[in-house]
């Protein structure tokens, strides 16, 4: 029997995408002992350029358009299944999902579903776009949780700005200083990393309070999605 085939679509932005597929390599280990070469699963990699811009409105015709052109390209190319790691453009998810024949995951989902039972108040650390959207908003308080007014998306914003320049690990580890401790002073129990770039720089927060990433619960369900397709 042929093992099932993963298609990720990344790209968005272009620093996320190798961070994002060392965190399914990492969940191979963590969940079923993955050592060999042989043992990891084969994957599509779509990096799909979009229309992002730091200093404009988000065009979202244009962009559910780019990613449904990368989904197709996947598709089309004959992946088991889907994953988008981008957290903005599941704005667009139930279109999505309905345009392909194959099974597509939701981050939103699956990051909400791991904040912990004890949690009382999230804070979302996200893009400008994803929280201006009210995407995991919405979810979070759907799933029982109290959402913390953001008063740090200027402190986000001036992060990815820096991710954009290949900010140095002093530069960044004191942004995330910054931003944690307005995080922290809000009372949450627990931050929601929504934001595939800041994912791949997280290595550098001292973590303040406990931080769920989105990036990192989809990797793990990739694997696990995966594991049940080839058991099959």
């Amino acid at each position: 029997m042929t093992a099932p085939t993963i298609g990720v679509l990344a790209g968005m932005g272009p620093r996320s995408t190798g961070p994002f597929l060392d965190l399914v390599v990492d969940a191979c280990q963590e969940i079923y002992g993955a050592r060999h070469d042989i043992d990891f699963p084969k994957m599509l990699i779509c990096s799909q350029p979009a229309p992002f811009y730091e200093d404009r409105q988000v065009d979202h015709a244009a962009l559910e358009a780019a990613t449904l052109d990368g989904l197709r390209q996947l598709e089309s190319a004959g992946v088991n299944f889907l994953a988008i790691a981008c957290n903005t453009v599941h704005i667009y998810y139930p279109r999505l999902a309905a345009a392909v024949s194959v099974p597509l995951l939701n981050i939103v989902d699956l990051a909400v579903q791991a904040i912990p039972s004890s949690t009382k108040t999230v804070a979302l650390v996200a893009a400008r776009p994803t929280a201006d959207s009210e995407l995991f908003q919405r979810s979070l308080q759907g799933a029982g949780f109290n959402v913390a007014t953001i008063s740090w998306q200027s402190d986000v914003d001036e992060m990815l700005s820096e991710l954009r320049e290949a900010a140095d690990p002093g530069v960044l580890r004191d942004s995330w200083t910054t931003l944690l401790g307005k995080v922290s002073a809000c009372g949450a129990d627990s931050v929601l990393l929504a934001c595939l770039d800041l994912s791949g720089a997280v290595r550098f927060a001292s973590h303040q309070v406990p931080i769920i990433d989105s990036a990192r619960c989809l990797a793990r369900q990739v694997v696990r999605h995966w594991l049940l397709a080839r058991d099959c």
